[in-house]
């Protein structure tokens, strides 16, 4: 038996796998992984099949201890590791042995870490999903200091690579990709978000991220525009509100609320978003 006591959690850590796909009809968003590329890479290192269940570590502060042995890696934001107070490295494959403890540190870059382990964190599955979705409150309850999370076995052979480059998103200002939206059509000036900077408002977490104006034209609804009814999107999608303030929407999402969704962040894109921190400076890049 494998698994991991929960020593402390940070400010933030759920359970993630990829997501529960094919009920945005019903109003579900899809929630799963903030970074999924993150997610995917982390899970290959220990040899899971990429969509396992991992842990979701927002600015760092997880801590855990290791009941039995365990393959572990993790990916993501900037963060450093320790196992026992000993330094290691992330975007690798590391061992921990029974009662070994592992602690990660506040990132230097990005927010997300994701921890996998070998095995796959279990949990009890809703929609398919072992997700945590914070808006709606599907999926397990968010991760506690004190918590007992089992571990899954695995027989999988280990990859013939366990460990990858870690890239550091250390640009001064972030350049996210996006193509024209559904809804474009209801701005003025479609191509207004896309010229100029923005910032990252305070406000954003896994629903979305918000972006205030710093600089560049006004992005604004066209006038006598008809009410548009709710809709289900997809993640990454950037809808535009009445103050002109996108929102580039995250894992756990809601319906539109009538609001227009001008554009898309490709898939790469959208899992920069997931790593974007307050005060960072996004620009965004229309492409067809």
């Amino acid at each position: 038996m494998t698994a991991l006591t929960v020593l402390d959690t940070g400010p933030l850590a759920t359970i993630q796998d990829l997501g529960r796909e094919g009920f945005a009809n019903l109003g579900v968003p899809r929630s799963g992984a903030a970074d999924r590329g993150a997610l995917r890479l982390a899970n290959r290192l220990v040899g899971n099949p990429e969509d396992s269940a991992a842990i979701e570590i927002t600015h760092g502060g997880l801590a855990v201890r290791v009941i039995g042995d365990a393959g572990v890696a993790v990916t993501g934001a900037a963060v450093s590791l320790a196992v026992d107070e000993r330094p290691t490295g992330r975007n690798a494959t590391v061992l921990l042995h029974d009662g070994q403890t592992l602690r990660v540190g506040a990132p230097r870059h990005g927010c997300r870490a994701y921890l996998s382990v070998r095995g796959g964190i279990v949990a009890e599955p809703v929609l398919g999903s072992l997700s945590t979705d914070t808006l709606s409150g599907l999926g397990p309850p968010p991760i506690a200091r004190g918590d007992l999370l089992d571990v899954g076995t695995s027989s999988a052979p280990w990859p013939a690579t366990q460990s990858a480059p870690a890239k550091e998103d250390t640009e001064s200002t972030v350049v996210l990709a996006a193509s024209p939206g559904p809804r474009a059509d209801r701005l003025v000036d479609p191509d207004a978000l896309f010229v100029g900077l923005w910032t990252v408002n305070p406000a954003s977490n896994r629903v979305g991220v918000r972006l205030d104006r710093i600089s560049g034209p006004p992005v604004e609804h066209r006038p006598g525009s008809a009410e548009l009814a709710s809709e289900g999107i997809a993640h990454g999608s950037i809808q535009v509100p009445p103050s002109g303030q996108p929102v580039l929407f995250g894992p756990d999402h809601p319906v539109t609320g009538g609001y227009p969704v001008v554009a898309v962040l490709t898939e790469s894109a959208a899992d920069r978003a997931g790593q974007l921190t307050p005060g960072t400076t996004v620009r965004l890049r229309r492409v067809d």
